[in-house]
């Protein structure tokens, strides 16, 4: 499962060395907070996938990992099974226009956004914890 680090100018998506073997990545994703234009948490991650992987590995059902190419955008993609997710929309990001991932921590990364982070990057989940309640 992949990792989400906040600071108060960006989200990275910590990847494994499983995962970006399978999505043929060298590097983590690096998404600037300004980019984000817009998250969603969805039921069924698998369901928002659109275009084919270039380059990437899909297996039906079960794994879906790299980018996938439409003719409307190029898309990060994390899926495993038909689970929960979250699907990020990004404006003005230089290799993507959306990042969709399988998590259990989607509702931790929109309230993390919400807040003024500052710091080292933290994990959604501490900086969710750590998050005076209101």
């Amino acid at each position: 499962m992949v990792t989400l680090l906040l600071d108060s100018s960006r989200l990275e998506v910590v990847l494994s060395g499983a995962e970006k073997a399978m999505a043929f990545r060298k590097r983590n994703i690096e998404i600037e907070r300004d980019t984000i234009d817009r998250v969603q948490l969805v039921d069924d991650a698998w369901t928002w996938l659109r275009g084919i992987p270039q380059p990437g590995t899909h297996l039906r059902g079960i794994v879906a990992m790299g980018t996938w190419r439409s003719a409307a955008a190029d898309d990060f993609v994390i899926a495993r099974r038909h689970r929960k997710g979250v699907v990020i929309d990004l404006v003005g990001h230089p290799e993507f226009q959306r990042v969709l991932l399988t998590t259990r921590h989607g509702l931790e990364l929109v309230k993390a956004l919400r807040l003024d982070v500052q710091g080292e990057p933290t994990d959604v989940i501490d900086i969710v914890a750590d998050a005076p309640s209101s």
